[in-house]
Order: structure tokens, then C-alpha cells, then sequence
């Protein structure tokens, strides 16, 4: 088991490669993925699953092309996001274009739904974690001690709530109730900038403490 991160895109996303007993899966695609795959074709595995925490563009400018990239190696990888964000496939806050900013390809996707999953054999439990955007969705990973957090929780930070539909009430009580419930040596990756730990954020994050308060 292990995890790569490729900070990918305009915006250097964090873009994670995850490979488990059954293979391997992606999680947020923010650019060119042109390196991600070729981690996947060094390593020989087979990408199950793009798994995506929310749709803003940033997120998924290189979906497109790593599904057509797995395809010409064989294997057609499922993407997976939560409904509530379709919206944004609509829009330009998902679809990219503004502002000198790319448009991200559109691709093909299946509804995710919180709860137990198994992705690249490997036992997860979709977080359904919204504020930042309506569907905004965590990938916990149990065996690895990590959390795939997206825009919902940076290091010492919190996702902006002044896009359209953004709720930050709702983030905050999405941080509190799904992420800092986690064991807290959870390694929280976000879709920003450097990771940090569900116990450590719940401590000192100054923007949202583990308490109501």
C-alpha cells in the first residue's frame, strides 16, 4: 500500500495515487496527469476508481484524460462523485474557463453515496463533509490512517464558503462531526498545500476547534 501525491494543474492541486491490494485509484485530478500515469504504468496497476471530493474545476481538469489514458493501457477506471455538486458540471465555477483559466474536458461519472466502500481492495468510508461546495464528499482509508479531505480542511486553514452555494456553517459542522470524530492521528491530505492530522487540526485550526464553541 502506498500513497503518491502530484501537485498537478494551475493551481497545484494535490492529486493522490493510491495503490491497495486490488489495485490502485486516483482521488482529485487537477491537471496534465501525465506523471500520475506514468506511476501507473511503472508500478503495473490497474486504476479502479477516480474518486473526486468536489467538482470545482481545479479538481478535475485532468480527469478526462487519465480515464482515456488507463483505457489505452487496458482498463477503464470508474469516476465517482457525489451528486450534490452535478450543478457544477453546468457552470464555470466546475467547468474551469474563467478568469484565463482552463476548461476542464467533460467525462462520464456514477454517483457516490456516503458510507462503507471498497476501492483497490482496500476498505474506505465516503465522508459526506459539505460546505465548501453542496456535495462535497472525504475519503477515509482506515488502514492507511488517512483522510482525503479535498477543500473541506487545510493545515492551520479551512475551504472557502464565498462560492456560489457555499455554506460555511455547514463546513464547519462537516469538520467537526466527520473529520475531527476521526482517530486523531488520521493523516488528513488535502487538496492544497501540506498535509497535517485530524487531532492536530482539532487542536489548533484557527478557524474551527473540535468543540461548538
Amino acid at each position: 500500500m502506498s500513497i503518491e501525491t502530484f501537485p498537478l494543474g494551475p493551481l497545484e492541486t494535490n492529486s493522490y495515487l493510491v495503490a491497495g491490494k486490488g489495485g490502485a485509484v486516483a482521488i482529485d485530478v487537477g491537471g496534465d496527469p501525465a506523471s500520475m500515469l506514468a506511476s501507473v504504468k511503472k508500478q503495473g496497476l490497474k486504476l479502479t476508481h477516480i474518486l473526486l471530493t468536489h467538482l470545482h474545476f481545479d479538481h478535475t481538469l485532468g480527469v478526462a484524460a487519465l480515464r482515456e489514458g488507463c483505457m489505452k493501457l487496458g482498463h477503464e477506471p470508474e469516476v465517482l462523485c457525489h451528486d450534490g455538486d452535478a450543478f457544477m458540471l453546468r457552470d464555470e465555477f466546475g467547468r474551469g474557463g474563467i478568469q484565463g483559466m482552463p476548461e476542464a474536458p467533460a467525462f462520464p461519472y456514477k454517483p457516490v453515496s456516503p458510507g462503507d466502500a471498497i476501492f483497490a481492495g482496500l476498505a474506505c468510508t465516503v465522508l459526506y463533509t459539505p460546505g465548501h461546495t453542496p456535495g462535497g464528499v472525504s475519503y477515509y482509508f482506515p488502514a492507511l490512517g488517512a483522510v482525503f479531505a479535498g477543500d473541506a480542511l487545510f493545515y492551520r486553514s479551512i475551504g472557502r464558503t464565498d462560492f456560489p452555494r457555499g455554506d460555511t456553517q455547514l463546513l464547519f459542522n462537516s469538520i467537526r462531526t466527520q473529520i475531527y470524530t476521526l482517530p486523531e492521528k488520521t493523516i488528513v491530505y488535502p487538496g492544497h498545500g501540506q498535509e497535517t492530522t485530524a487531532g492536530n487540526e482539532k487542536r489548533f485550526n484557527p478557524f474551527v476547534s473540535g468543540t461548538n464553541s
